[in-house]
């Protein structure tokens, strides 16, 4: 997705660091960051979850440090800064743009986003495009990702849900828990964005022809562990025992034109009445894939989307978000922050910020084990 060419956002500068305090950790990302780029006016800041009840005092000091008001962000068990991982690190990434001044608007339960339809000064659409985080023991949160898609004229934002091993905060000019918070965009601020799945389907898409609650009874009229079992032989040697730690069920996104789907846990088999049991409610007419999720499948599923957005770019990107599932990074790349290797690899070395998500938030849905990507152009 692209918004319009019509204005580009004129700079962005970032830094990241890992220290014992969290003053120490943001004194070393500011440092890094260098001189705030002129007419900076939105920043935005992750926070490894050990510092999370700092976020308060680190808020403030990142205010009075950089003269910047304007603040969203998370805490996460990892968070991301140009070019490196810190997973299970007392650590902060920062980033600070120079945005279009009034084309953007910080929003949370406590302060409206824009309506749909509002303009600008300008005359841009005022209610554009989001980035968001949200809390994960929020119950409705798929629903309250749609209805914030809903108020959007382009349908899309994008982000991720707080984690921690306590409490998951958000930012978004104060500190705050639950719901969505975060920044809508004025159609004036250029940018794009692309998710990649980390799977790869092995077989399907197959057609629910018989099953209730979260269980399969049978796919294209087979008995549905049988399907499965043919779906194994063909892909991953016939052992299913074995097979099953890289399996996962994909649901198709209806209306998606890049074949997108919703990943979701293979939780079970009953050999005896040929049933297999899902993470999620199916119904019959629905459609089903089986998805193998290792290493090999999730770096090929981030090169086609590292392919795919370069192809949207005219230039280097000034600035970009990264937003990925716990599962991935080291567990899935391998070390050496190697997920965002391959991301400078492709794009060039950017100012980047982002965190390690609870889920991930891309247009109108909520996924999992997926990495969403935007860029300011």
């Amino acid at each position: 997705m692209t918004a319009s060419r019509a204005q580009r956002a004129v700079g962005f500068r970032a830094g990241h660091a890992a220290a014992p305090t969290w003053q120490r950790a943001v004194d070393l990302a500011l440092e890094r960051l260098g001189a705030v780029p002129a007419g900076g006016n939105l920043g935005f800041v992750y926070v490894a979850d050990r510092f999370a009840g700092d976020c308060a005092a680190l808020l403030a000091t990142l205010r009075a440090r950089t003269r910047v008001a304007d603040w969203i962000g998370s805490v996460g068990i990892g968070v991301l800064g140009t070019g490196t991982e810190y997973l299970d690190e007392p650590a902060v990434a920062i980033m600070i743009g120079s945005l279009p001044a009034g084309e953007f608007c910080v929003f949370s339960g406590r302060a409206r986003a824009p309506a749909l339809g509002a303009r600008t000064a300008s005359g841009a659409d005022a209610a554009h495009f989001a980035i968001v985080h949200g809390d994960p023991g929020t119950p409705d949160m798929p629903d309250l990702v749609q209805d914030m898609s809903a108020k959007l004229s382009s349908g899309y934002l994008v982000g991720g849900l707080s984690s921690g091993r306590e409490r998951a905060f958000q930012l978004a000019n104060e500190v705050l828990e639950g719901g969505l918070s975060g920044v809508v965009l004025s159609s004036r601020i250029e940018l794009t964005t692309r998710l990649t799945q980390g799977c790869t389907p092995i077989s399907g898409p197959h057609t629910v022809t018989a099953g209730a609650r979260n269980l399969l009874v049978t796919l294209d009229g087979r008995p549905a562990l049988d399907v499965l079992r043919a779906a194994v032989a063909t892909t991953l040697g016939g052992d299913l025992r074995r097979a099953a730690r890289f399996l996962h069920v994909g649901l198709p996104v209806a209306g998606s034109d890049t074949g997108d789907y919703l990943v979701r846990n293979l939780v079970g088999i009953d050999p005896q009445h040929k049933l297999v049991a899902i993470g999620a409610e199916v119904q019959p007419g629905m459609p089903i894939l089986f998805c193998r999720r290792d290493g090999t499948s999730a770096r090929v599923d981030l090169r086609r989307m590292l392919d795919a957005i370069a192809a949207d770019l005219d230039g280097p990107p000034q600035g970009g978000l990264y937003f990925s599932c716990l599962g991935r990074g080291a567990s899935m790349f391998g070390s050496g922050s190697a997920e965002l290797g391959m991301i400078h690899e492709r794009l060039g070395t950017f100012p980047l910020a982002g965190f390690f998500c609870n889920g991930e938030i891309s247009h109108d849905r909520l996924y999992g084990y997926t990495g969403v990507l935007v860029l300011f152009k």
